[in-house]
């Protein structure tokens, strides 16, 4: 399963996700056990980042995979 989404602050947004994946099996993060950052855009303005999440989001599974493997073609998950 891949996640998109806008944060301020991805450090604090991973760890909520991982204590989602943990303790809330509700949420998308715990249903899906999706904790593991392996892509991330950086944007000055809010709307920019919100623009490109939902351009994201329009993307098949093949389109969100190329866009990964520019940057990440071994998919290392990020630490923070």
């Amino acid at each position: 399963m891949l996640y998109t989404g806008v944060t301020n602050n991805l450090k604090r947004r991973m760890e909520e996700h991982r204590n989602d994946s943990t303790f809330n099996k509700s949420t998308f993060a715990g249903k899906y056990n999706c904790y593991h950052l392996i892509y991330f855009e950086e944007y000055a303005l809010v709307n920019d980042a919100i623009n490109r999440e939902k351009e994201i989001k329009l993307l098949n599974r093949e389109k969100k995979e190329s866009l990964i493997n520019i940057l990440n073609p071994k998919w290392e998950f990020y630490t923070l």
